[in-house]
């Protein structure tokens, strides 16, 4: 590791304690992530860092989000976890025309870190090192008015931007029809710069095959241009 990097990671960790709070249990990995996120500036990375553990402490206080917790948001099987990308990164796609906007909000956000915890946890090898990213795909196919829930998207980029910072790899957006775009705008408007970055609307032959490249045949379903089979997400079984 850089002397840099050291040094940043070591002022951190003072910052982090100044704040009443400590870094123990966490390894660099985890820690650069929030460093990274803001642009090396330790004390924001600090103050992100704790945010983030009281954030868990209330959301998530056993650790883990159940699916007995989020049963309606899990009952329509609109998220499908692939396996691994060909860069090693797990997999997940949500089917917008099989969701609506939920009408209790803490179970929806519950669900949104289920979904971010369990695919990110698909890539230990064994233990967590702390760096793990992940790969998103948005598919709007067949989505009406009815499905459309600029809430919901802009909760869960912004789960990803304030308490998973730097775990998104990409997110591709599929099937986006017209009268998407305003809503897209909209939500755009919430995302930064740095997270706008790692999204690609795929709009054409070539990024379609673009995508498939990246992603991988064998973890794209067929419909995808892939060779392999949707998995919703309750059916992935990981090793403890």
């Amino acid at each position: 590791m850089e002397k840099n990097q050291e040094m940043a990671l070591t002022q951190m960790r003072k910052s982090v304690e100044k704040l009443g709070s400590s870094t123990e249990g966490y390894g660099n990995p985890t820690l650069m992530r929030f460093l990274i996120a803001r642009s090396m500036d330790q004390d924001k990375a600090a103050k992100m860092f704790v945010q983030w553990q009281n954030w868990r402490a209330a959301i998530v206080p056993n650790g883990v989000i159940s699916e007995s917790e989020i049963q309606d948001e899990l009952e329509p099987r609109k998220v499908y976890l692939q396996g691994l990308s060909k860069d090693k990164y797990p997999v997940m796609i949500v089917k917008a025309s099989k969701h609506f906007p939920s009408k209790d909000n803490v179970q929806f956000k519950k669900f949104v870190v289920h979904l971010l915890d369990k695919t990110i946890a698909s890539s230990f090898k064994g233990r967590e090192i702390g760096n793990e990213k992940l790969i998103g795909i948005l598919d709007l196919q067949n989505i009406g008015y009815k499905n459309i829930d600029a809430r919901g998207l802009i909760t869960g980029f912004q789960f990803l931007q304030a308490y998973y910072p730097e775990r998104l790899a990409k997110c591709f957006i599929l099937h986006m029809p017209r009268f998407f775009v305003s809503v897209w705008r909209m939500v755009s408007r919430f995302l930064e710069k740095a997270t706008l970055e790692k999204i690609v609307i795929v709009t054409n032959e070539d990024e379609r095959q673009d995508f498939i490249k990246e992603v991988g045949e064998e973890v794209l379903p067929e419909e995808y241009g892939g060779r392999a089979k949707l998995v919703a997400i309750q059916d992935v079984v990981l090793a403890h």
